[in-house]
């Protein structure tokens, strides 16, 4: 098959044109996730004749995965995720370029990932990668699309480059957040918005007009209902930013508090790390030195992040997160 049969449908169409099929098959596109939202996004991207596609994720693949990851196959099972997708999409479209990071996303690799990208996804189902995603995306001024589907309600917008970031929109990290293991979710709920992340590419690839840049788009599964708003006004938040930094970055003179209990955490990967709880920590935290910087280490961030903001209210300027996973 030539690519003027692959692509005929979609070249007819005068949003695209041969022009924009050019266009398409000289970008790259950065998707950081193989899972439910991954799946469709690349799957999309490949077909569209995107022409290079980079995966980041560092999973492998499980059973329960395959009601909502069709691009993985039962006999997957044990796989990197980020390899078996990358044969499966090779298998779908020989011309599109697909490189394959069986790693996580961290601080530490977030830039240079970013920087090589024309357009970044989300599909990581972190709300940690999410934000090193915006600071990452805000500074090489790379658009974002993120995604998000819990239960039966999702949401999916276009952030950073030259619209507001992620950070922007949503200044604060909830105080607890569910995951699909313990709040379920519908394979079809996951496939409409990671193929609606894929629209929202192709839509920041083709350059069209209006862009979706600065918008947020919103499901409900149950009632049918659609929503969203725009963000085009949103301001960078100037002061009290917390960052996640990688695992690496953690110095000697740190003070670490490890917040995950001795049942989920046995041992801590730093020596000497404070063992508190976070709801202890918000009533009466530990004494600390003020001139150290204070690491704030938990599973996903979430409790980092309300970790520092009690300490931010008792003084403390010097603070940096990291999620452990």
């Amino acid at each position: 098959m030539n690519g003027e049969d692959r692509y005929a449908r979609q070249t007819v169409l005068p949003e695209v044109g041969p022009e924009g099929q050019a266009r398409l098959a000289a970008a790259h596109v950065l998707v950081v996730g193989a899972g439910g939202l991954g799946c469709p996004v690349l799957s999309y991207l490949a077909a569209a004749g995107v022409g290079r596609l980079s995966i980041i994720d560092p999973d492998r693949v499980e059973t329960s995965n395959l009601h909502r990851q069709p691009l993985y196959r039962e006999c997957d099972a044990g796989r990197l995720k980020v390899e078996a997708a990358q044969g499966a999409l090779q298998a779908l479209n020989p011309g599109v370029a697909v490189i394959a990071h069986s790693e996580r996303l961290t601080p530490g690799n977030a830039a240079r990932l970013v920087a090589d990208a024309d357009v970044v996804v989300d599909a990581a189902d972190s709300l940690a990668v999410t934000y090193m995603l915006s600071d990452a995306s805000r500074a090489e001024n790379r658009p974002l699309v993120s995604a998000s589907v819990l239960g039966l309600c999702g949401y999916v917008g276009a952030f950073c480059g030259g619209a507001p970031s992620y950070r922007a929109v949503f200044p604060e990290m909830p105080a607890q957040a569910g995951s699909c293991a313990q709040s379920g979710v519908l394979g079809t709920a996951v496939g409409v918005m990671g193929t609606l992340q894929a629209h929202l590419v192709l839509a920041l690839l083709l350059k069209w007009q209006p862009t979706p840049l600065g918008r947020l788009f919103s499901v409900d599964f149950r009632t049918l209902r659609f929503g969203g708003f725009g963000f085009l006004g949103a301001a960078e938040p100037d002061e009290g930013a917390l960052s996640f930094i990688a695992a690496d970055a953690v110095g000697p003179t740190d003070v670490v508090i490890d917040l995950r209990s001795l049942d989920e955490a046995p041992r801590s990967p730093y020596p000497g790390a404070l063992r508190v709880n976070v709801d202890e920590l918000e009533c009466a935290p530990p004494q600390l030195p003020p001139e150290a910087r204070i690491v704030l280490c938990c599973r996903s961030g979430i409790r980092a992040w309300r970790a520092a903001r009690a300490l931010q209210r008792r003084g403390h300027r010097h603070l940096a997160l990291l999620a452990l996973g």
